[in-house]
């Protein structure tokens, strides 16, 4: 498929989109259009030519003057800025903030140096994912994390039942949900050097999965070396009332390079990089080690547990899960989410989760679970799309290789 197919594909998420209004894409909840929310930059969206669609009861750009396919390959050789303040930062404070936070996510929090953060999962007591989280020791008494727009009423309600349970017995935590700021993400090659000329602080010595409270761009910022689309980069806790200033002023520095983009690139990047969607590749019946996230259990957890799920999920270390996360590349339509996989016999192994064109590597990508036993990289499949069987091959992620700045 060429470009003219990413662009039809793209229309017709737009179209999917804007008629959602008590729909699910994707397993995403959509809302009317009369009672969205609005980040701070959406008259900057618009002013930029973006073309405003709901998502997660939100008016997001899914794209702007380029195509989904131009910005996507954009963001790999020069850089990305998008507006993900639709998404819930929080703070967890006190002396026990750690142990609290050990009884619902799967990472070894106390084992985190402060300044530095993980991916994890909040479970549930089966097992299941409620939600994948970025979080990050900002010291001992002080945690902060970022989780998805989609799941903050979830998230924030299955918090806040525990931690009533959790001080109701002396846990000394408290929290605080960061709606006064606004969250930019800026990834790709340029994104570095551009956000080196907005700020005094070293950031050669600020590395993947590393945290910082420093001054950018005249304002009080969380920055955190991290992102959504496997290129290095940046997400940036910034006050409201500096978002649209700090935007324009990393638009500026990159003259033209790093450019604005929506929803619809932040999806293709996100699936060559091999990255769950939670709500597509990612639920509450999938485990951890389903999902391919046995390396965010960290070893002590591994040994002790202490967290919702645990029995179930350490019987799957031990045992091995019943069904795995794998990628495909396929030959045919792109494959969509629900579509079915079967073995060389035609005997049912699973389902698509994503699935997409790639708009770097020009061929067609997926990932969704299969039969543990069915799994292994190389394995020839044939996916069902729209009736009709297409040839199929189980491959290792991430499909474009990562760029993560570490220490050499």
């Amino acid at each position: 498929m060429r470009g003219g197919g990413l662009w039809q594909l793209g229309q017709s998420l737009n179209r999917r989109l804007a008629q959602a209004d008590k729909k699910v894409v994707g397993r995403r909840f959509f809302s009317s259009e009369d009672n969205l929310k609005k980040t701070v930059l959406y008259d900057f969206h618009t002013a930029n030519g973006g073309k405003m669609v709901p998502f997660a009861g939100w008016s997001m750009p899914i794209q702007y003057k380029d195509s989904i396919m131009e910005s996507t390959v954009n963001c790999r050789e020069n850089g990305s800025l998008f507006d993900v303040s639709h998404m819930c930062g929080l703070s967890l404070k006190g002396k026990d903030c750690v142990p609290f936070l050990e009884k619902l996510v799967i990472a070894d929090v106390a084992a985190l140096a402060p300044g530095t953060g993980t991916l994890t999962v909040f479970t549930n007591e089966q097992g299941g994912a409620i939600d994948d989280s970025v979080i990050t020791k900002v010291k001992d008494d002080c945690i902060y994390l970022v989780v998805n727009a989609g799941c903050r009423d979830k998230d924030l309600a299955h918090i806040e039942s525990h931690m009533k349970s959790f001080t109701s017995k002396g846990g000394d935590v408290s929290w605080h949900i960061h709606d006064e700021r606004s969250l930019l993400a800026l990834q790709g090659p340029l994104a570095a050097p551009v956000l080196q000329h907005l700020t005094k602080d070293d950031l050669s010595k600020l590395y993947f999965g590393e945290f910082r409270i420093l001054d950018i761009n005249g304002a009080t910022c969380f920055l955190t070396r991290t992102g959504y689309t496997g290129e290095d980069g940046f997400e940036i806790s910034v006050p409201s009332e500096n978002a649209v200033d700090l935007a324009k002023a990393i638009l500026e520095k990159s003259e033209g390079k790093i450019r604005l983009t929506g929803l619809g690139a932040r999806d293709s990047l996100r699936l060559e990089a091999g990255l769950c969607l939670y709500g597509n590749d990612m639920e509450q019946h999938v485990s951890p080690v389903e999902a391919g996230l046995t390396w965010a259990i960290g070893k002590r957890r591994r040994a002790e547990g202490g967290f919702l799920g645990a029995e179930k999920i350490l019987k799957q270390l031990a045992e091995g899960p019943p069904i795995r996360r794998v990628g495909f590349i396929s030959s045919g339509p792109p494959a969509r989410s629900h579509s079915k996989v079967q073995d060389d016999k035609g005997n049912s192994i699973g389902e698509i989760t994503s699935g997409g064109f790639s708009p770097c590597l020009k061929k067609n990508i997926a990932m969704g679970y299969v039969k543990s036993g069915t799994h292994k990289t190389g394995t020839k499949v044939k996916i069902e799309i729209r009736g009709k069987a297409y040839d199929g091959t189980i491959t290792k992620m991430p499909f474009v290789p990562t760029k993560y700045y570490k220490p050499t």
